[in-house]
């Protein structure tokens, strides 16, 4: 069963403050917090279409519910083919609550703060920020205190060879309270599209540093006035985890850190307050400069969706985007315009030199909050989940699908069904689409070779150039080890930091504040609200 709910912030507010109102009243206050190549090797896929898992026919279904994160690029669907098999195979009843990307973690937040309304697992999560503060509250359950439930996932952190990095996501008290996304090794997935026949035609070299797309954009809008050559899809918050750590800085929604407004400096191994930083004021001289001059799209400031997007790129409304590799091929096919060849380049240089987003063997995984283990099957959904997403037969069901339908196999190699390599949309994006395979919420073993069997040949060459690059895809940075007291203050901090910092940021970014006249008051403001306090207890309480 799948609920569709959209959560506006007015009506958090609401909820939330009857929560408060109620507990004053004596109620009592919870504190708990292009044309893709079909094969593979065997060892990407193989293995048979059920393992065992089917259950008597007179068992009932266990019924588990959990949050979603919807994004509007891949919008949910309760008939997807991958949610109807996890159900069929491991005899479950999902009841999905399917809830707006942009809300999800107010949403997840307000249910681990106050207890009402929180699902039996939450998809989708880490302990960085807020959550590290619920989990060491007790919001959160430790899952690491339950490891004997988690066989698979234990044998696939063996296989990965992950184990320090594990460790590192323990929190203060020793304990893991999330199930990760386990990553063989990672892969260059978005960046920088471009028309790569316009550069061809106005005699354009693929563009290398930030100057040079400069140059290239102001050609453009040249040419077609009327054009914003660069558009981004779904906000700023893409842009700047893109772009940010060639300048030495990633702050804001999707700052590496997870902190909003911190960031870290490889070389000294400490963090520093990106979001005051000189490091970011340049940055934001370049895009500012971008906007004043009309060539980066207005609309940005509000999150574009993907139909819109694509359109805009399509018609000639836009020229050049960050955005993800498995979308080129649908906005190629949506394109009139003869000729028409989108290309995605590795990482621009900048002062800092040539940077993507940072990124892990691990990613956002499970999280179960504390009130699952009220229920007296509490062991059995641990070890279905685990089951789920961690086994091999669950692991390839998310990421190929069912064989005979999604693939065969032809010896020791995938093949993939006709229908999907002859998709504009190319194999990876179609999947997603179709059949909810390769979803980010709903895969957590990544198996690197198995991945790229759903691309083309230019993409691994991509791939190859930027793991030829010196340091292009550089570690997330390590999570403090904060007790619950700590962990609590730092959240309260984070907040209103990270609020003041998006005020700022737009009014930076579209002129309506400048980085030189008005750049002392901000500054003065994020001191205010004890972003250097917040930098201390981040770097007082750093691994040893």
């Amino acid at each position: 069963m799948v609920k569709k709910k959209v959560v506006s912030l007015m009506l958090v507010f609401m909820l939330a403050m009857s929560v408060v109102l109620g507990a004053c009243s004596g109620g009592g206050n919870n504190n708990a917090n292009g044309n893709q190549s079909g094969n593979g090797t065997s060892e990407q896929g193989g293995g048979s279409k059920n393992s065992g898992n089917d259950a008597p026919a007179d068992e009932k279904p266990l019924k588990i519910s959990l949050y979603y994160p919807d994004n509007a690029t891949l919008p949910f669907k309760e008939d997807w083919l991958l949610i109807q098999e996890i159900q069929k195979r491991f005899n479950v009843d999902l009841d999905v609550e399917v809830i707006p990307l942009g809300e999800y973690q107010t949403k997840v937040s307000l249910a681990l703060n106050t207890g009402t309304n929180v699902p039996d697992v939450i998809l989708y999560q880490s302990t960085k920020g807020e959550n590290a503060s619920l989990a060491l509250n007790g919001a959160i359950v430790p899952i690491s205190d339950y490891s004997d439930w988690t066989p698979n996932f234990n044998a696939r952190v063996k296989e990965f060879g992950l184990e320090e990095q594990i460790e590192e996501l323990k929190l203060k008290d020793g304990k893991l309270y999330y199930l990760p996304a386990l990553y063989d090794k990672p892969f260059y997935d978005g960046g920088l599209i471009m028309r790569q026949d316009l550069l061809e035609k106005y005699g354009f070299e693929p563009p290398k540093t930030f100057d040079d797309l400069y140059a290239i954009l102001k050609k453009f809008k040249e040419e077609y006035p009327d054009s914003y050559p660069l558009t981004i899809l779904a906000g700023p918050r893409v842009l700047y985890r893109m772009t940010m750590p060639s300048f030495g800085v990633s702050v804001g929604k999707n700052a590496s850190s997870g902190t909003h407004v911190l960031s870290w400096d490889y070389d000294a191994k400490e963090y520093f307050a990106g979001a005051i930083s000189e490091e970011y004021r340049e940055y934001m001289r370049f895009f500012s400069k971008l906007y004043k001059e009309g060539l980066l799209d207005p609309e940005m400031a509000e999150p574009i969706d993907g139909d819109r997007w694509a359109q805009k790129l399509a018609t000639g409304k836009a020229f050049a985007t960050y955005a993800y590799y498995d979308q080129i091929g649908g906005v190629e096919a949506a394109a009139t315009e003869p000729g028409f060849k989108l290309q995605m380049y590795p990482p621009l240089a900048g002062p800092a030199g040539a940077h993507h987003q940072p990124k892990s063997s691990t990613g956002s995984g499970i999280i179960f909050p504390k009130t699952t283990t009220k229920r007296a099957d509490f062991e059995q959904i641990v070890r279905k989940i685990d089951e789920i997403f961690f086994s091999e037969e669950g692991a390839l069901l998310a990421c190929l699908g069912v064989e005979g339908v999604t693939y065969t196999m032809e010896g020791d190699k995938i093949k993939y069904a006709d229908d999907l390599v002859n998709s504009p949309n190319g194999i990876y994006k179609e999947m997603q689409l179709r059949y909810g395979t390769g979803a980010d919420p709903l895969q957590l073993v990544w198996v690197n070779a198995r991945e790229m069997t759903k691309y083309d040949e230019n993409y691994l060459q991509i791939n190859q150039t930027v793991a030829a690059m010196d340091d292009a895809i550089q570690p997330i940075p390590p999570t403090p080890l904060f007790d619950d007291l700590t962990a609590e203050e730092a959240s309260s901090l984070q907040t209103p930091l990270g609020d003041a910092f998006e005020v700022w940021a737009d009014a930076f970014l579209t002129g309506k504040k400048d980085l030189d006249k008005d750049w002392d008051q901000y500054v003065k403001e994020m001191k205010n609200l004890q972003i250097e306090k917040f930098v201390e207890l981040y770097n007082s309480n750093l691994r040893k």
